[in-house]
């Protein structure tokens, strides 16, 4: 993300959270800074406290985004990653291959192939933030 960040002119700022009371100076960190967006990096650490980033980011007008879509759900702005169902069905796969007596070795690497993009138009107006519509024309999912 930092080189991107860099090649397109961002400050991308880093901050690790890995405790419930980190997020309290993790947030006035965001605020001294004036962040204009947030990135939530894949974690399930951060699944169990999504509420509360959520909250943060409506209170504060922070555009938001994730890799789960149940973030958006939740009522952050949006996200894109893979689509945990399909991955599941995958992991399924791959055990019936190994419990008929593949070596797991002999498995190959698979990457996700399926992925979602989801945004969620009442968060976008309670923060005031207008979504293009060629943007929307992108998404698999709008919450409105």
């Amino acid at each position: 993300m930092q080189s991107t960040a860099q090649a397109l002119g961002l400050k991308l700022q880093t901050l690790e959270v890995r405790s419930f009371d980190e997020f309290g100076s993790a947030f006035q960190t965001i605020l001294r800074e004036r962040a204009e967006a947030l990135i939530i990096t894949p974690n399930p650490f951060f699944i169990t406290f999504e509420a509360r980033i959520v909250d943060f980011a409506a209170e504060n007008r922070l555009p938001s985004i994730n890799q789960s879509a149940s973030y958006v759900e939740a009522g952050g702005l949006m996200s894109y990653g893979f689509v945990f169902g399909v991955n599941f069905r995958r992991v399924a796969y791959f055990v019936d291959k190994i419990l008929k007596g593949a070596k797991p070795a002999d498995l190959p690497v698979e990457q996700p192939m399926k992925f979602e993009f989801v945004i969620n138009l009442k968060t976008a107006k309670q923060i005031g933030l207008t979504i293009p519509p060629n943007v929307l024309a992108r998404a698999d999912r709008v919450i409105r």
